[in-house]
């Protein structure tokens, strides 16, 4: 056999096993992007979902080697298949605990739930049920190598969960994600804030009261976030109450920052 044939016969083999998978060139962070944009357009998200699942977990954790592209990564994943698995079952937002909770999305092989990504990676393995308080008790290798390492509060008001009150779906990139986070924390909750001055009384989203110990309590509420984005005045001291969350399920919600 010359050296053509078995160069050939060699490709041939590979090609024809199944098992075989093609990690190079995989931009992880470029992947999320296109999904997300897969989601946006009502394009199929086939080919770059099956590329998540097949890259391997110690080149993403190399390619997700800081906090900006971890969560520039992992936000726009949970947020473009929210949007595609419910744009094609909605009813299943009917039981959210299970919506939620169920592995629905594969990212190097292993099955994730949307519970898994947000509390797991996005939020560095907080508790789901604690008020941002508490750490997750038991933690597994894939999650202690691509979580967040260092909470922030502002994810809140980029992830997307599919109802009306939640804040609207944007492309998050690494190399201007502060940017963009300020942006969409400032655009939310001005939106969804209001400010009572005869009342001295602040109204502001569940969100703040669910996850207080991601914002540094209710005196992180108000010095970290509504004094920074100018939703009550720097020498204001309010109460804080806290609106009901509109679990209406509301998709397409897209915004360009």
């Amino acid at each position: 056999m010359n050296l053509l044939s078995f160069f050939m016969s060699f490709m041939l083999v590979s090609c024809s096993n199944p098992n075989t998978t093609i990690n190079s060139n995989m931009d992880a962070l470029e992947l999320s992007k296109s999904l997300l944009e897969a989601a946006r357009y009502q394009r199929s998200a086939e080919d770059i979902e099956k590329r998540l699942a097949e890259i391997s977990l110690d080149d993403l954790a190399n390619q997700l080697d800081n906090d900006n592209k971890r969560k520039a990564f992992w936000m726009n994943v949970y947020n473009a298949q929210v949007q595609l698995i419910l744009t094609k079952n909605p009813q299943l937002f009917d039981d959210r605990s299970a919506f939620f909770s169920t592995p629905r999305i594969t990212i190097a092989s292993q099955e994730l739930s949307f519970d898994n990504i947000e509390h797991g990676i996005i939020r560095g393995s907080r508790a789901k049920l604690a008020l941002g308080l508490l750490p997750k008790l038991f933690v597994s290798k894939y999650e202690k190598k691509l979580r967040v390492r260092q909470r922030d509060g502002r994810i809140h008001f980029a992830l997307n969960c599919g109802a009306k009150s939640c804040p609207p779906v944007a492309i998050y990139d690494a190399s201007r994600i502060d940017e963009q986070l300020d942006k969409s924390s400032s655009a939310y909750l001005n939106e969804t804030s209001s400010y009572k001055v005869d009342e001295n009384k602040v109204y502001v989203t569940s969100l703040f009261s669910w996850f207080r110990g991601d914002f540094g309590g209710i005196k992180g509420v108000k010095n970290n976030f509504l004094k920074k984005y100018n939703v009550i005045p720097l020498g204001s001291n309010p109460s804080v109450s806290f609106s009901t969350y509109d679990w209406t399920l509301y998709l397409g919600n897209y915004i360009d920052l």
